[in-house]
């Protein structure tokens, strides 16, 4: 029996025709191959292309702003490059035929070949910057990449609203607004140096109180003042960029007076029934009762020169003659 072996199969053969059919088709085949690729290579070769390093560039104001725009392919040796900004239908020209336009020209400057830069950056600047490229010798001559710029401002001095005294036990509202940071700041109440918490009863230093701070819109609201929250205070607006302060300001938390203000209630009505009682009284004495015109109130007119009277029977019946003096 020895090392037995399996028999080998023989590997099946094509017949010659179809071999020889095979090997004709074979080159064929690859020029068809190629013939489809190269109008996608010679697109790929012949067509202007940018890309950008950062199409969502953030800066602080007054920092360098880098808007960047590389041409990663162009047969073009010298391309024409222009940057606009778009501001809503408004677009105007930053570089074009060459050199930077307008206020740009002091501030503003191309960087290596394409990609444009911006000195002491303001807030006014912010928006989206258009790089077009366009290219006479490529198949596709022209391409464009946009580029958003945003700036961040820092905070100014909020605007605060102090109420100067409130009494106890009526609600009060602290109000603190600031328009000029970007983004929109974020508020902090602080009363005598020490921060408030958002709720009072979050914070066991101030569980006499009763007030909640709102830090998106900056107001700090009492819903019942108590005397321990007299004090002085200011407000701060922070941002990512920074924060200002507002001036402090200070509020008297005082008691109602209930007995005074029950006297001087009492001491208007008094006056007022004496004044009542006077101006009656006065009436009834005929102080002010006008004196009708009668008969025996009236007077003789007196006598011109020249003319005297005569009395009659009739009381009141006068009659005059002429006596003249020549």
């Amino acid at each position: 029996m020895g090392n037995a072996q399996a028999p080998a199969w023989p590997a099946p053969r094509l017949p010659g025709s179809s071999m020889m059919a095979l090997r004709r088709r074979r080159p064929r085949l690859l020029l068809f191959l190629l013939l489809l690729l190269v109008p996608l290579l010679r697109c790929r070769v012949l067509a202007v292309e940018l890309t950008s390093v950062n199409t969502q560039p953030v800066v602080q104001e007054f920092q360098r702003a880098d808007l960047s725009c590389i041409i990663s392919s162009t047969k073009t040796p010298s391309p024409r490059i222009e940057w606009k900004k778009i501001v809503g239908k408004d677009t105007t020209y930053v570089y074009y035929d060459n050199k930077m336009q307008g206020d740009w020209g002091n501030r503003a400057q191309l960087q290596g070949r394409t990609s444009l830069v911006i000195h002491n950056v303001t807030r006014a600047d912010k928006g989206i910057y258009r790089c077009e490229v366009v290219a006479p010798d490529d198949v596709n001559i022209g391409a464009e990449i946009n580029v958003n710029l945003t700036v961040h401002v820092k905070p100014v001095a909020p605007k605060c609203r102090v109420p100067p005294s409130v009494p106890v036990g009526k609600s009060a509202t602290l109000h603190c607004q600031e328009k000029e940071g970007f983004p929109e700041p974020t508020y902090s109440w602080y009363r005598n140096a020490d921060s408030l918490p958002s709720d009072s009863r979050s914070n066991p230093k101030f569980q006499n109180s009763s007030f909640s701070v709102n830090s998106k819109t900056g107001t700090l609201i009492f819903t019942e003042v108590h005397k321990g929250d007299t004090g002085r205070y200011y407000c701060i607006a922070t941002n990512n960029v920074g924060s200002a302060k507002c001036e402090e300001q200070q509020m008297e938390v005082y008691d109602l007076n209930i007995a005074g203000i029950i006297g001087g209630v009492l001491v208007v009505l008094a006056v007022l029934l004496l004044t009542t009682v006077g101006i009656c009284c006065a009436y009834r004495k005929g102080f002010f009762v006008n004196n009708k015109q009668n008969g025996n109130s009236y007077k003789t007119p007196s006598k011109p020169d020249g003319v005297n009277y005569i009395c009659t029977d009739e009381e009141g019946d006068f009659r005059h003659k002429s006596s003249f003096v020549i």
